[in-house]
């Protein structure tokens, strides 16, 4: 008979283990996905993790993007790991992305042609502000009439992308552009490119305030109160009551920060590798963003080596696509595949795994 034990603690061996037991789950049942599909298992597998870093055919190219797709995962992650761990699940970090980066573009377009060093950083400002805005909406409707925040967030995403579209094709739409919906190329603006800080690496102003949210979020959430109080929130939310922490308070704070950093990655992006307001522009950064929020642990360190990874995913994604013809589906399956096996392989912190005939009542 196998069955679940219950163990008297969490187990801090699994819990460092299971991410890269997931990791090599995915590896294993994605191979099989790739064979029933008709592609070599052993060479897709290793056009996702291996040629994107260490093949020099690919490796100019493929290094810098590492940096370029792991940018917003972080920024938006960091977010979302601070409310998960006060018990408060942002689900809609994509609709607060794209909001930022309508928001930072509208700001920026507002000015165009002027070639004002100060226009970047209002855009960055109106970024972080549009995704707060679009962040309070499931605060403020949770805190006052205690609506669930993971409906109302996600629900909000399909509202973003219909403003998204809408605003590509009137407000925002490029009037030299002969009638094709999407904003004027911001990159190629020079008061409004997010440029890269040192040629040729990919590290963009996004980047470098995805390490700095990397070290606040360390700091806040190991040095400082609100980072004590936010995890006694979660943690024993009767408890955080006694001690004076107030629930509201908490809510506005987390859905905000999220909503801000998820804001602001939307703006680095357009503002750099997308360059532009259009129809397509969302990606599903802000829902890979959970994937790499739960794959890091909800911890910093954690957040920022499972963004590398995910974006290593993308990657190697595109280019198995490219040299190998793998449907850009399967990709996304795989993605999908590392939050189901660490979920899966999660349920060994709390039980252990017993085999044997049960013991008599």
């Amino acid at each position: 008979m196998i069955r679940l034990e219950k163990r008297p603690q969490p187990s801090k061996i699994w819990t460092v283990m299971t991410p890269v037991l997931a990791v090599f789950l995915t590896m294993i049942i994605g191979g099989v996905m790739f064979a029933i599909l008709g592609k070599p298992p052993l060479e897709a597998i290793r056009t996702i993790f291996w040629d994107p870093l260490f093949n020099a055919q690919f490796a100019s190219y493929t290094r810098p993007q590492l940096l370029v797709k792991a940018g917003p995962l972080i920024l938006i992650a960091i977010g979302l790991s601070i409310g998960f761990r006060a018990g408060i699940w942002n689900i809609g970090a994509e609709g607060q992305y794209i909001m930022g980066a309508i928001f930072g573009a509208a700001a920026g377009l507002a000015f165009y042609p002027s070639d004002s060093f100060l226009i970047f950083p209002l855009m960055i400002m109106a970024g972080a502000f549009g995704g707060f805005v679009w962040a309070m909406i499931p605060a403020i409707l949770r805190t006052a009439f205690r609506t669930n925040e993971i409906l109302v967030s996600l629900m909000l995403v399909y509202v973003a992308e219909a403003v998204l579209a809408s605003v590509s094709q009137n407000l925002l739409r490029n009037p030299e552009g002969m009638g094709f919906p999407g904003s004027r190329n911001l990159s190629q603006w020079d008061a409004s490119a997010n440029r890269e800080i040192i040629a040729n690496s990919g590290m963009h102003w996004g980047v470098l305030t995805a390490f700095v949210a990397v070290i606040f979020a360390y700091v806040l959430m190991t040095r400082h109160i609100q980072g004590f109080n936010i995890r006694l929130t979660g943690e024993a939310p009767r408890a955080a009551r006694f001690a004076g922490v107030m629930p509201a308070r908490i809510v506005i704070f987390c859905l905000g920060l999220s909503g801000m950093l998820a804001g602001m990655a939307g703006l680095f992006e357009v503002a750099g590798p997308a360059g532009q307001i259009s129809i397509d522009f969302n990606s599903g950064y802000g829902f890979t963003a959970i994937i790499v929020a739960f794959l890091g642990r909800l911890h910093p360190v954690g957040i920022l080596l499972a963004g590398l990874l995910m974006a290593l995913t993308y990657i190697g994604g595109e280019l198995a696509q490219l040299m190998l013809g793998v449907p850009g589906a399967s990709i996304q399956l795989f993605q999908g595949m590392l939050l189901f096996f660490l979920l899966a392989t999660d349920v060994f912190i709390n039980f252990r795994l017993r085999i044997g005939q049960a013991e008599a009542a």
